[in-house]
């Protein structure tokens, strides 16, 4: 079993494969991940590792809070997560290659990064400035009838894009912008519809294309079927995803 460790940089939300990333990098943890991820030569790939939270929170407290308003906020690469970090994180992530890392003058960063891999996580360490993992590469297997289903997702995906944005508004993306590679129109998919985290978390782990396309279809349909019977919608800010404050 081939496995690479990584820095770690948890967050609120799930990461796919050939999806961007936007962050906006305040936290020391995380300031001192850039700054090492800086080191790599610019021809190389600056990668770390991105996991959904299940239990603890992506930014630590920085002030006294309650019920005891002297206690000192929580510190170090694990402020945040509980006393063993790797519970508190989903073991299927995305690892993420950061295409620009820019310091601001204030020392916070700006990132823009693009998920390419899926990895499953391993083991976690916090003895350093940040959290990093030791992870293995999960392969991408077809499944059975991906293209067909892939095809059918699409379909379904567009009547679920012009329910969401309104009958008399233009549909988010017309059939030239939609890929028909099944991995790339099921992980496309799962970031785009509207779900909740554990719901993202199944897609980005399920064991082949095909698994994932299935549930997607039944996702569309279901959503779809909701969407008809809502009065109105207000499209313009369902259809914005919010950027992670780290």
């Amino acid at each position: 079993m081939t496995t690479v460790r990584l820095p770690l940089f948890p967050l609120n939300s799930v990461l796919f494969p050939g999806l961007v990333l936007p962050l906006n990098v305040f936290e020391e943890r995380y300031r001192a991940m850039m700054r090492e991820l800086l080191k790599t030569p610019e021809d190389a790939p600056r990668r770390f590792a991105v996991v959904a939270i299940r239990d603890g929170h992506e930014v630590a407290p920085s002030a006294p809070g309650l019920p005891d308003p002297t206690s000192q906020p929580e510190r170090g690469p694990a402020a945040g997560f509980g006393p063993d970090p790797a519970k508190a994180f989903h073991s299927v992530g995305c690892v993420a290659d950061a295409a620009t890392i820019r310091e601001r003058p204030d020392g916070t960063f700006e990132v823009l990064a693009t998920g390419t891999t899926r990895m499953r996580l391993l083991s976690v360490d916090a003895s350093g400035p940040f959290l990093t993992a030791e992870l293995q590469e999960l392969p991408e297997e077809p499944g059975d009838e991906a293209g067909g289903l892939a095809e059918g997702v699409l379909r379904s995906f567009r009547q679920y894009q012009k329910r969401l944005a309104g009958a008399r508004e233009r549909s988010l993306s017309t059939g030239a912008d939609l890929p028909d590679e099944p991995s790339v129109v099921s992980y496309l998919v799962a970031a785009a519809m509207m779900l909740d985290t554990p719901t993202r978390q199944r897609l980005l782990q399920a064991p082949d294309t095909a698994s994932r396309l299935r549930d997607e279809l039944k996702l569309l349909r279901a959503e779809t079927a909701i969407l008809r019977k809502l009065p109105s919608l207000p499209a313009s800010e369902l259809t914005r995803g919010p950027t992670s404050l780290n």
